[in-house]
């Protein structure tokens, strides 16, 4: 099942009150850019994160899933997106973590 704009858009407007999240769609999904760098993904009506030292910490106890079938990474599946403060402690620290 391929994410719905409606999910995407909100998402999008719940992260931009955390700072300068965009996107870009992929086969009907979505890369997820904050600052200019790929953080995650918008996959299935899901949000996932990498795996950082910060998305570890503080997604702790969190599920990690795939992105989509035959992915070889697992992501954290992030479900706090509408708290602004939370998702600007994540993005700044993974910011500074991913190259």
């Amino acid at each position: 099942m391929a994410t719905t704009k409606e999910y995407h858009d909100y998402v999008l407007e719940c992260l931009n009150k955390a700072g300068d999240v965009t996107s870009r769609k992929m086969m009907g999904e979505y890369s997820l850019y904050y600052n200019g760098k790929l953080f995650g993904d918008i996959c299935d009506n899901r949000l996932l994160v990498k795996q950082t030292e910060t998305s570890k910490r503080l997604l702790a106890g969190t599920p990690l899933e795939y992105p989509y079938e035959g992915s070889k990474t697992l992501m954290f599946l992030v479900s706090e997106f509408e708290n602004p403060d939370f998702m600007k402690e994540l993005l700044e620290g993974m910011y500074r973590e991913l190259k």
